[in-house]
């Protein structure tokens, strides 16, 4: 843990930023609730759950990267930094206990934990993290971007996306600046959509992205920023740079 230190410090403070906050709203005596999974009971329609998964594998791959590099790659880094990622989650769930309307939720941590693993095995089966991504993608709503509640969750669109640059067949051919998406969304659950008797829907969709790693930089990462761009771009997917269909038939970009 002494190699990153300051990675450690510094995802510490935020989350003592983000939930030091609330003990400057009404509380009440710590309590566990159960909040659901992905039914069109849930408050969210388990888009918060893949927030979940998706926060604890980026923060594991953060300190995975790190703890590769300060500790010359060694044995069990990724496994470290899964553990220590998801006891960060862990802790800062400790403030939604304290939250009249929320509660410390098992679901949360559940899904922490699968955002971990994911991590682990994506940086220890040989040719899974050149292959395999885990990605967030978040639409543009009328006020571009909201930060946080229902519209914060309506926006973002999760998926795995399996890279057609991680194949050695397909390093000349036009499908390596593809990716292959299985993925996540809800839409239709914002309070104002519930009282118009709107029905909440879940969306299980396939697609093919535009890899823009690959487009814009390719075999050309020689320099940081480039370097940085493809790596942000393994987590990232652009909005309105993929065609999906969902388990309905309809289709989205």
């Amino acid at each position: 843990m002494g190699s990153i230190k300051t990675e450690l410090l510094i995802l510490a403070a935020y989350f003592s930023a983000q939930s030091g906050k609330k003990l400057f709203r009404e509380t009440t005596d710590f309590h566990f609730k159960s909040e659901g999974w992905f039914g069109k009971n849930t408050t969210n329609l388990g888009a918060d759950k893949m927030l979940h998964a998706f926060d604890t594998y980026l923060i594991a791959e953060i300190l995975h990267m790190r703890l590769h590099k300060n500790t010359h790659a060694s044995e069990g880094d990724a496994v470290t930094a899964a553990a220590m990622a998801s006891t960060l989650m862990a802790l800062n769930e400790i403030s939604d206990g304290i939250e009249p309307d929320s509660g410390y939720s098992l679901e949360d941590v559940a899904m922490n934990t699968v955002g971990a693993m994911f991590s682990v095995l994506r940086n220890t089966v040989p040719g899974m993290r050149e292959k395999v991504s885990f990605k967030i993608e978040i639409v543009p709503n009328d006020d571009i971007y909201s930060y946080r509640g229902k519209k914060h969750y309506e926006q973002q669109r999760y998926m795995l996306s399996l890279k057609g640059r991680g194949f050695d067949a397909l390093d000349n051919t036009p499908l390596r600046f593809l990716d292959l998406q299985l993925g996540y969304y809800a839409s239709d659950f914002l309070n104002e959509d519930r009282a118009a008797g709107i029905v909440p829907k879940q969306h299980v969709f396939l697609g093919v992205g535009l890899n823009l790693g690959e487009i814009l930089f390719g075999r050309k990462k020689t320099t940081s920023f480039s370097k940085g761009a493809d790596l942000a771009l393994d987590y990232l997917q652009l909005p309105y740079t993929s065609l999906r269909v969902d388990q309905r038939g309809d289709i989205s970009y």
